[in-house]
């Protein structure tokens, strides 16, 4: 009985020892196959036991790396990387247990999200996506690009902050990129062959969602313009409420009447991806602390009913976004909507307005290569190459490179006509015989007419014989404008107006 109670006891000791040494595990993001940013101090993260000892083995440097998990079990280090090149790596992690990374890439990584336009992949799909993108099916059997590794967070939405997200490091192929993001993948792709190194490309995004999905809790609740957002939500929520409680009401009085289980009444449905800070939590804050060079954007047609809000929020966001990545004004540069008949020329212009209001931002155009009936427009390859020049030319130092189109200035009026000064027209204006279209002016008494418009050196003229004292201009003030003035680089000039009426 003594041997077997002392058996007993030593199985009970070694199977909590056991248990005390947890697995070492990784986040999704960090495995085989991911980008790291080059010449930067890149953070490594995971879980393992409490106060346990990990020693981490860099493929590009001989000292190894000694790292104590904290009471959590939580560990996270920063470790320095080279100059980007081809040459692939490996890490590798010693704890309890042995993790090997293979074929890790040193390069550029970018942070890719947004709605719709920016989950858009490129080749068809079932449902939504039935189209492709132009030419997709020539741009899938092109897509063989092993050192550009793609990573897509599987959507997810979550009332609080998350830790890890799912998703995997694949590279580029033409099997990988037919469900990626196409405008991420058409960005990535200009830069590689431009810079010649890694690209890492993470995609995080969902369609129909609101930037205020994309933004914490926190500063959702810190800003008194904010309130109204969350007050709707709450709304919204108590509706699906009574709506799902009179759905099991009406379930079981049908059921009753019927003497049946097998009744189907139409449950409310709820999307989840349109409520606050729920994206943000999920999909967002897991990749904190990955380090990465900037983010490009594509959103705003969610919020286009609210587009003065959009004037605050969006800026908010991305200062948001900075604040937790801890890395400074890092690049954010994103896409103004294109034309549709379901949208405003108002959200176009507070994303035109954020411009000022978020440092180190760019805005790629995309007048030309909108839908008036599909609010997915299919030209991405256009959309992803406008986004690189711009970081082309602010991030990669190709100062030379002209990466915008014209974008208003300032006005004079010269008696009966209105002369307008544009930024980006250093090389002045594409030439072309047609009249330049979707110019109205206005008086004192704020009635807009059709301008006649014509090229003066690098500014614009623009008077009509029904206004004789012009105060104020707009241009492509509308859901679906046809503008056609560009710079002589063959950017299109932002839709605009000089009043605020």
């Amino acid at each position: 009985m003594i041997y077997m109670k002392n058996l007993l006891l030593f199985l009970i000791f070694f199977n909590a020892s056991f248990s005390i040494k947890a697995q070492v595990k990784l986040p999704a993001l960090v495995s085989d196959n991911m980008v790291l940013q080059q010449n930067a101090k890149v953070n490594l993260w995971g879980w393992a036991s409490p106060n346990e000892k990990i020693n981490i083995q860099l493929g590009w440097q001989n000292n190894s790396i000694e790292v104590v998990t904290n009471s959590a079990g939580d560990w996270k280090v920063a470790v320095d990387t080279p100059q980007g090149s081809e040459k692939g790596y490996s890490i590798t992690i010693n704890a309890s247990n042995k993790i090997v990374l293979n074929n890790v890439l040193i390069g550029e990584v970018w942070i890719c999200s947004g709605q719709s336009n920016m989950y858009f992949p490129v080749g068809k799909e079932e449902g939504t996506w039935k189209t492709g993108v132009k030419n997709y099916e020539e741009e899938i059997v092109k897509a063989n690009y092993p050192h550009i590794r793609l990573f897509t967070v599987l959507t997810n939405a979550s009332p609080k902050p998350l830790d890890d997200v799912t998703g995997r490091w694949a590279a580029c192929s033409p099997e990988t990129i037919k469900t990626f993001s196409a405008v991420a993948y058409f960005y990535g792709r200009d830069l590689y062959q431009k810079l010649k190194i890694p690209i890492g490309l993470i995609s995080t995004s969902w369609g129909g969602t609101k930037a205020e999905a994309w933004t914490s809790q926190t500063v959702l609740e810190e800003n008194p313009d904010f309130l109204t957002i969350l007050e709707e939500d709450a709304k919204n929520e108590k509706t699906y409420q009574e709506k799902l409680e009179a759905y099991y009401l009406n379930l079981k009085n049908e059921q009753l009447a019927n003497k049946s289980s097998k009744t189907e009444l139409k449950k409310p449905k709820k999307e989840a991806n349109k409520t606050s800070y729920v994206l943000y939590n999920a999909m967002l804050h897991p990749l904190i602390n990955y380090t990465m060079k900037g983010v490009i954007w594509y959103q705003g047609e969610s919020n286009s009913g609210k587009a003065k809000l959009y004037q605050t929020l969006f800026p908010a966001m991305v200062k948001n976004w900075r604040d937790d990545w801890k890395q400074g004004d890092f690049p954010f540069y994103y896409v103004q909507i294109t034309p549709h008949k379901g949208q405003t020329p108002e959200i176009r212009e507070s994303q035109l307005l954020s411009l000022k209001k978020i440092a180190n931002s760019g805005m790629a155009v995309t007048t030309d290569v909108g839908d008036t009936n599909n609010i997915h427009p299919i030209d991405k390859q256009t959309v992803g190459h406008r986004l690189s020049l711009i970081a082309l030319a602010k991030t990669y130092k190709e100062d030379k490179l002209v990466y915008s189109g014209p974008i208003y200035n300032h006005l004079k009026i010269k008696k009966d006509k209105i002369q307008l000064f544009f930024d980006y027209t250093d090389s002045g204006f594409r030439k072309t015989t047609e009249n330049l279209k979707e110019f109205e002016i206005a008086g004192e008494d704020k009635i807009f007419y059709p301008a006649v418009a014509k090229i003066d050196g690098k500014t614009i003229v623009v008077s009509s014989e029904k206004v004789k004292n012009p105060v104020a201009v707009r241009f492509a003030w509308k859901a679906v404008p046809e503008p056609n003035l560009f710079n002589a680089e063959n950017l299109p000039a932002s839709p605009f107006r000089t009043d605020n009426w």
